[in-house]
């Protein structure tokens, strides 16, 4: 993955074969405090979002994210660094535990750039990533969703892993009108996939 500095991605991968990722609620919460000590420091979270089978990230990323970083004979950027460390560490965890070996994730995560001109891919991705376990009827509100940012948006939790106050420069939306906002893109979505 090549990052560059002051852009925004959509960060996403899946488990190996669509295979499970998190079997369990403390699954979910490893995930997230790893990511917080492995790849926070490098860039700003936007929003993000755990399924039973992939993951969301919304990104911005800054000066430290594209610091070159020396992993055996390989230069990487200390964001791509801190996402392999994850995935890594991760998977060694979900193997010790199901008692499987082998590949949890597909080869290559994804960082799409967003370009946050005109049509706002922004938000377009920030709602898109919120919406996921509604989409996939995990649940009937995103406000029952416990792996992702949308409670910490609403209000309903005090998550510190997102920068909220860049998401509101960055993002031309108001917050009080983020639940509806949400749902009518749910409702209105058209094929997204060339974008995400």
């Amino acid at each position: 993955m090549q990052f560059y500095q002051g852009k925004i991605y959509h960060v996403y991968n899946q488990g190996n074969n669509k295979q499970p990722i998190f079997f369990t609620n403390e699954n979910y919460l490893y995930f997230l405090k790893a990511y917080r000590t492995l790849v926070a420091p490098h860039a700003d979270t936007i929003a993000y979002c755990l399924m039973p089978n992939h993951f969301h990230f919304l990104i911005s990323t800054n000066e430290q994210s594209v610091q070159q970083v020396k992993v055996g004979s390989l230069t990487l950027s200390a964001l791509s660094n801190g996402i392999r460390m994850l995935l890594s560490s991760y998977a060694t965890a979900i193997n010790r535990q199901q008692h499987t070996t082998g590949s949890l994730f597909r080869q290559k995560t994804k960082a799409k750039p967003l370009d946050n001109g005109s049509d706002n891919y922004t938000l377009t991705a920030f709602h898109y990533i919120h919406q996921n376990p509604l989409g996939a009827k995990l649940v009937t509100s995103l406000n029952d969703w416990e792996y992702s940012s949308f409670k910490d948006y609403t209000g309903l939790r005090n998550g510190t892993l997102c920068n909220k106050k860049l998401a509101g420069q960055l993002i031309d939306t108001n917050w009080n009108d983020l639940a509806t906002e949400t749902y009518e893109f749910y409702k209105n979505k058209q094929d997204l996939s060339a974008i995400f």
